[in-house]
């Protein structure tokens, strides 16, 4: 570190070779610890903490934890060494300490204890928040695996190029946030919800591989793992690839950000690929945590005949695990779980190799019992959990069960992370809300079998180059291979409503360069703050974001969203209508 007047060292540094040395550090006094006539104190600053020794109390009248010092003095061994500190084999005898920033004696919360203190308080004082080591380190962590990407990115050819933050809407899935204009009134920006439209421009300039760490903007509800408002994605686009090309170079950059920078066990690229279909089949989600083994059954064609009311008419989907031995009420509880997710509760049975007994044994027929031991492969201490509703919520509630019965009988292995490729997406869907048929997962991906499928194909059959990286159960990355063709593009809008002039003109950039030779090209996204959440062990994404909104969207530290004064609103030709209607 480069010697100035303010420190010879950093507070992390200093060892036994320093001994005998007079140095100048520079920090925060995060300690204060009288013993006799001696205060032992300890500075920290970005690199670590070293302890000083004050034997003049009078160095340290009307001074408070947290103030900013300059300290001079003389390395010495300690007598008492702390291994817990990478400095705890030496100490400094202060001969001179001066105030750099003066602190409030009144602290919202102990800066060694913020981890434990209210989310809202912390966030209200982030800056705070930020000095304890365990928080601090968040922020160097995410800037050394940034630094490890960009490296790894350059070095496989591939151009960062930073695309606009201004944009126009698109329909990506979710709202927009819209930006007003003093120059154009009546006419908005849009913050991107991803660079899709400008990476496959890149593609079509010759750029043929290309990448950044991109902004991304999507005016929704937080959720654990998914922040309000802004997030960040290791975007990239390659020109002239294949589906298993894009494969090959994702799987080389996550393997080696995880072996670098974790200490789990890591599945081995090739990963495995996952059709949806087969996915929704088997886990019943398209990001299953395959580091849990069970498996869910469907047996509707089981109970297609059934007299037994709660199952009759309904999609019945089952999971068999070894827990005969848990008492009645480890069943009622699953039960009760599954109800605070709108389900109807667990039908559940035990097996003891020779017959069923539980909750609905007695409403079964017999020819029911032999089906359902058939089609499970049962086996003696095996149970079987059910359950029965429509189609969309059974598959949902199962995937709700497959992961409660992993976490409560200690089936997944916390030291491992397995991905898996998640491909052949559905390329339409009906949409919940309309009824009516929509893109189930990019507009501007390429259908399996072109112009061809969109043209002889039932909607809801044709499946797309479309992939998601899945890792433990989290979605990591989202791509496809893009659509490159005008005719196609048009032809694909058309199926779900829009007609030619829609596309012209709200995907007008696109649609023009593709008359000008464009290249095949695919790419993805992949999520950035959601891998380093999984990365550094946290269950809530916001702990990894330096300056993050709360889970209701707001920024407690700068106060935002605020209300914007009259005269902006008619500088901007806006006008605010009351509405007292809760979204």
């Amino acid at each position: 570190m480069k010697t100035n007047y303010y420190h010879t060292h950093s507070c992390g540094e200093l060892r036994l070779a320093d001994v005998g040395k007079k140095v100048v550090i520079s920090g925060w006094l995060a300690q204060l610890r009288k013993l006799g006539g001696i205060v032992f104190c300890t500075v920290r600053d970005n690199y670590g903490i070293t302890q000083i020794v004050v034997h003049d109390e009078k160095m340290l009248d009307g001074i408070c934890k947290e103030t900013v010092v300059r300290v001079e003095g003389e390395v010495v061994e300690r007598s008492s060494k702390n291994p817990k500190m990478e400095t705890g084999d030496i100490e400094i005898n202060v001969s001179s300490l001066q105030v750099l920033g003066k602190c409030n004696p009144v602290l919202p919360f102990e800066i060694n204890d913020a981890p434990n203190t209210k989310e809202e308080l912390r966030f209200k004082y982030r800056y705070l928040d930020l000095r304890n080591p365990q928080t601090h380190e968040v922020l160097k962590k995410r800037s050394e695996i940034l630094h490890y990407i960009r490296n790894k990115m350059h070095d496989n050819g591939f151009v960062e190029v930073q695309t606009p933050i201004l944009a126009s809407s698109s329909p990506e899935g979710a709202r927009d946030f819209i930006v007003p204009t003093f120059f154009n009134k009546g006419e908005f920006y849009a913050l991107p919800q991803a660079p899709q439209q400008f990476k496959q421009l890149l593609m079509v300039s010759g750029y043929e591989k290309y990448f950044q760490i991109a902004p991304c903007f999507r005016n929704e509800a937080a959720r654990a793992d998914r922040t309000p408002g802004e997030f960040y994605q290791i975007d990239f686009e390659m020109s002239f690839a294949t589906q298993e090309d894009i494969f090959e170079v994702c799987e080389d950059l996550v393997t080696g950000i995880y072996t670098n920078f974790t200490n789990y066990q890591i599945s081995e690229a090739p990963f495995v690929h996952i059709p949806y279909k087969e996915a929704i089949e088997k886990y019943c989600s398209d990001k299953p945590d395959l580091r849990n083994p069970l498996i869910v059954h469907d047996l509707t064609d089981v109970f297609a005949n059934t007299e037994f009311n709660a199952f009759k008419g309904k999609c019945v989907k089952a999971i068999k695990a070894q827990c005969a031995d848990k008492p009645r009420r480890f069943y009622d509880e699953l039960s009760t779980y599954i109800v605070s997710y709108e389900g109807k509760g667990v039908a559940w049975l035990k097996f003891d190799g020779q017959e069923l007994t539980g909750s609905i044994a007695k409403f079964l027929k017999a020819d029911e019992k032999a089906n359902l031991i058939k089609e499970m492969s049962l086996s003696a201490g095996d149970s079987v959990f059910m359950i029965a509703d429509q189609k969309t919520m059974a598959i949902k509630l199962a995937n709700f069960l497959r992961i409660k019965l992993g976490q409560e009988l200690n089936l997944i292995d916390e030291n491992k992370v397995i991905f898996c490729w998640i491909v052949d997406f559905p390329f339409y869907e009906i949409n919940e809300e309309t009824g009516k048929l929509d893109f189930s997962h990019n507009p501007f991906s390429m259908p399996q079998g072109g112009l061809d499928s969109l043209l002889h194909k039932d909607p809801l059959s044709i499946v797309a180059y479309q992939y998601d990286l899945v890792c433990n159960g989290y979605e990591m990355l989202s791509g496809g291979v893009r659509n490159h063709d005008q005719e196609t593009m048009v032809k694909a809008f058309e199926i779900v409503g829009y007609d030619k002039s829609v596309v012209e003109n709200k995907f007008s950039a696109l649609f023009n360069a593709f008359s000008y030779g464009a290249p095949p090209h695919a790419g993805g996204a992949i999520g950035f703050d959601r891998m380093l959440m999984q990365i550094l062990g946290y269950d809530l994404i916001r702990e990894v974001i330096a300056f993050p909104l709360n889970k209701n969207g707001r920024d407690l530290l700068m106060n935002t969203p605020s209300t914007i004064s009259d005269e902006t609103l008619k500088d901007l030709g806006l006008q605010l209508i009351k509405n007292d209607k809760k979204d």
